[in-house]
């Protein structure tokens, strides 16, 4: 949902369970977003302790290469929480496990 903006103002996008003009359904959704949970973040703290280490062990481009992983990570995190955010909206009172 788009909405024009008043001056002044920012433009509200609204996020779905799923992006748009996807091949996933409800039934089959595009992307398992509980493993995609998991998964970032393992990344992010995988990541956070690998950037640490290499910080302390003066190694600075790949502490910056971390680093950089990590924030990717913790967007991605961010992302997946508002489409499970939107899927709880749309089916409301539904398990899922972590694969689908």
């Amino acid at each position: 949902m788009v909405r024009r903006r008043a001056p002044g103002y920012a433009q509200v996008v609204r996020i779905r369970s799923q992006p748009r003009r996807r091949r996933g359904t409800l039934e089959r959704p595009y992307s398992p977003l509980n493993l995609r949970l998991l998964l970032a973040s393992f990344g992010l703290v995988t990541s956070a302790i690998l950037a640490f280490l290499c910080w302390r062990a003066g190694l600075t481009v790949l502490a910056l290469i971390c680093t950089a992983l990590a924030v990717v990570a913790a967007v991605d995190l961010v992302v997946i929480q508002l489409r499970r955010a939107a899927r709880r909206r749309e089916e409301p009172g539904v398990r899922h496990s972590w694969f689908e």
